[in-house]
């Protein structure tokens, strides 16, 4: 340690105490003999040094470690080598400038904004295969490239944030690698100035590590290589410690380094760090941030970038979370920081969806335990300016989940009162939608804010309305938790049955009500968002828009993904709503659109929502369109290579607003292509989405501990030529009455023939049938080309 540089000291073991570990981490942790960090770093003795530039040697955690990295490309590792083992920090640096030729895959930009068809999304499906996701990545430029458009005079954008679990905010990280406290531009001057870092690459260490990398191309003889972490040993309750490292590359060759900590120097008392202390740092992150994604069900596909999104969404959570665990639906200072968003229902909806996907329960415990101690009022009610009448039937809905994935009963008995207050709250919408006139086009269904936002305007009465989401949701919410209400509270049993009445009642009466308000007239025929409506979203949205009063079919996107992502339509119906999105300007690249009034050089992804209507394309064998959206969400409501994910993003470059719900989306479709439940049905999908590339390549398939009703699931999947061997296992106690394993291999095979344990299995196209065994299976397909 350098002799006046001042940085918190890392206790021998301190990671076993740390918040989000798991007991298991935690105890090979605090039993190591050697390293209490060893156990937890994914080491390997297989890592190579050779040719490899060795960096610093130090002593930390009670081992001798060297560090070394491969400075003969941009994308070299870095590599720990100690006597109990060595691990390597990868790099993916993706190009965050933009080089795309021909710009919209040809198409004029005007036409892609005013046309009612996705165009986009039309031309990369033209081909009826799965879309090739680098032709999607292609689309469009990169979100955040022109960042200069919301610039001030005086300085950039920020365009990424760096933190840590334990502290109550986050840290910027702008273009050229500065932070709020710290400027690589007092060593290196060329990093000042937007001009001079618009042709730059970033990513992240370690594939999802929240370390951000950058490449700032000054000249084609000059580079600069940035790394910007935080320091996860600093005990501040809000200020966000951080190590940096700039490297000067000259002809490719390294030519100068220089190392930073949180502040400029101020010697004598504060000085540059040392590059022993720096490492120490990253070898400490790196420990840290493994260790608190530990129970995360393991993922091992093809494309690993999108692998590591899944892993960098559940990091991004705890750093935008104060402690972990407080909701936030935004960061630093671009609007969503404020206390105002804090009970804000997708907030909690999201966290605890995709946390109970992947297996991380004691974070989802954390996340509702949270909601429902801060948020959520004795009556049911939250404590959050505007209730959002489908999130209440979701939040039911995904208590029941929680229940059946963990089996922590405690907990919701210890909230039983405010959960039987939240499906009142959706009865007594309902006891007043049974009372409307018979003639009244909303008959029988629920009003209600469909939209948080609705009840900021001068009169939120224009959308106290009884739009589809907030019918289809109560359905989905009392019928999910009135079947395990009888363990939650088995002394007010019989509220389940009411429940299950007023779901039968209410799902039929959205479907008659939807049916009758279909607007043949139109191709493809369309769906408004609430019944009456005659006019198209789009002509709605123009003509308030001119007379500027308010439009009750705004927030469409919300009430169209929604109703779909309760699964209470029967598939004509549900397909008939997808065709009316997506034939009226309701998507972008395949992704739910931000909707608006049409536009000459604007089309929005929606990011944060809209998996409700991934999942409808999903459960209705839309896989190529599912694809498409997985893809397209990855690369357009992403940034590059850091992967800020925007609430809502255009096609044009510009710079996203972050939230957390958006970021959380990738996780929810990547584990559903994967293993997919049906909703009422008692069966199981295995590999429904998984892209025919992936089989092509002839790389593993694999998730292991994805967790469902049933226990958890494995499965493996690997084609070799002509034969492709599997094998799935289910854990838990129960069966599914029928999994159905789809084998989407590449066009030109087909199943020959599939046994499984060594018998001949029953086939339907691509849908392997497995009746309800147990244990572990092992799957034989033989192929033949066509």
């Amino acid at each position: 340690m350098t002799p006046g540089f001042h940085r918190r000291a890392f206790l021998q073991g301190s990671l076993a105490g740390t918040a989000g570990l798991t007991a298991a981490s935690a105890s090979a942790s605090a039993s190591a003999s050697a390293s209490p960090l060893l156990p937890i770093l994914d080491t390997s003795s297989a890592v190579r040094t050779d040719g490899l530039t060795p960096l610093a040697q130090f002593t930390a955690h009670g081992t001798q470690w060297r560090v070394y990295e491969d400075q003969t490309r941009r994308d070299g590792p870095i590599v720990f080598t100690s006597d109990k083992g060595a691990f390597s920090l990868s790099k993916r640096p993706e190009a965050v400038f933009d080089d795309i030729t021909p710009a919209y895959l040809g198409l004029a930009l005007k036409d892609i904004c005013q046309a009612d068809a996705d165009l986009l999304a039309d031309k990369l499906l033209a081909r009826g295969d799965d879309p090739d996701p680098d032709e999607v990545r292609r689309a469009a430029p990169p979100a955040g490239w022109n960042f200069t458009r919301e610039s001030l005079w005086w300085r950039m954008p920020w365009t990424t944030f760096v933190g840590t679990a334990q502290q109550g905010d986050t840290m910027p990280v702008f273009p050229n690698g500065r932070t709020r406290t710290f400027r690589p531009e007092h060593v290196f001057p060329e990093l000042s100035g937007d001009d001079k870092v618009k042709r730059r690459w970033e990513g992240l260490l370690g594939g999802w590590l929240p370390a951000v990398h950058k490449i700032i191309e000054i000249s084609p003889t000059r580079h600069y290589d940035l790394l910007v972490f935080a320091d996860v040993t600093a005990t501040d309750k809000l200020v966000v410690q951080t190590w940096h490292r700039t490297i000067q590359y000259d002809d490719g060759k390294p030519v100068k380094t220089a190392f930073g900590h949180s502040y400029a120097p101020f010697p004598p008392r504060r000085v540059e760090p040392t590059a022993e202390a720096f490492y120490e740092g990253l070898l400490t992150f790196a420990g840290d941030w493994q260790a608190r994604l530990k129970d995360q069900a393991t993922l091992n596909i093809p494309d690993a970038a999108l692998s590591d999104m899944v892993s960098h969404a559940f990091a991004k959570e705890l750093m935008v979370r104060p402690q972990g665990v407080y909701p936030k639906y935004g960061v630093v200072d671009r609007d969503y920081f404020g206390s105002e968003y804090d009970g804000f229902q997708d907030t909690f909806t999201s966290s605890l969806y995709a946390n109970l996907e992947w297996g991380r329960f004691d974070q989802a415990r954390a996340v509702l335990i949270n909601y429902f101690e801060d948020f959520v009022f004795a009556d049911g009610q939250i404590n959050m300016r505007g209730p959002e009448v489908a999130q209440f039937g979701l939040t039911l809905s995904l208590l029941a989940r929680y229940l059946r994935y963990t089996g922590d009963t405690a907990t919701l008995k210890r909230f039983a009162g405010k959960i039987e207050n939240t499906a009142a709250i959706l009865t007594e919408l309902h006891d007043v939608a049974l009372k409307k006139p018979a003639g009244d086009a909303g008959f029988g269904l629920l009003d209600g804010w469909s939209e948080s936002d609705a009840c900021l305007h001068p009169d939120p009465s224009v959308w106290w309305k009884p739009y589809w989401n907030n019918s289809a949701f109560a359905v989905r919410g009392w019928r999910d938790i009135a079947a395990v209400w009888a363990v939650i509270a088995p002394d007010k049993a019989s509220l389940a049955a009411d429940w299950k009445t007023r779901a039968d009642t209410l799902q039929a009466q959205l479907i008659k009500t939807l049916r009758a308000n279909i607007r043949h007239d139109l191709t493809p025929p369309y769906v408004a968002i609430l019944p009456g409506a005659t006019r198209t979203h789009r002509q709605a949205m123009i003509e308030s828009a001119r007379s500027k009063t308010g439009n009750e079919q705004g927030w469409a996107h919300r009430a169209y993904a929604e109703l779909l992502h309760a699964d209470v339509l029967p598939d004509d119906l549900a397909q008939t709503v997808i065709n009316a999105v997506r034939g009226h300007g309701g998507t972008a690249i395949g992704v739910l659109a931000n909707f608006g009034p049409p536009s000459d050089d604007s089309r929005d992804q929606l990011g944060f929502i809209s998996y409700g209507y991934a999942q409808q394309l999903l459960r209705s064998d839309r896989i190529e369109e599912y694809l498409l959206f997985l893809h397209s969400h990855r690369y357009h409501s992403h940034t590059p290579g850091t992967w800020v994910a925007g609430e809502v993003t255009g096609i044009t470059g510009g710079l996203p607003l972050f939230c957390i719900p958006a970021q959380l989306t990738i996780p929810k479709l990547v584990r559903w292509a994967l293993v997919f439940e049906a909703s009422d049905a008692d069966t199981l999908w295995l590999g429904r989405a998984v892209p025919r590339q992936w089989f092509a390549s002839e790389q593993p398939i694999a998730i292991t501990g994805a967790p469902t009703r049933w226990g958890s699931v494995d499965l493996h999947l690997q084609r070799q030529g002509l034969t492709l061997n599997g094998e799935v296992r289910l854990g838990g106690a129960t069966r599914p009455s029928e999994v159905r394993l789809r084998l989407r291999v590449p066009k030109e095979m087909r199943l020959a023939s599939v046994t499984v344990d060594g018998k001949k299995a029953v086939v339907e196209g691509e849908d392997v049938v497995i009746g309800p065994q147990g244990g572990a299976l092992r799957i034989q397909a033989r192929l033949r080309k066509v």
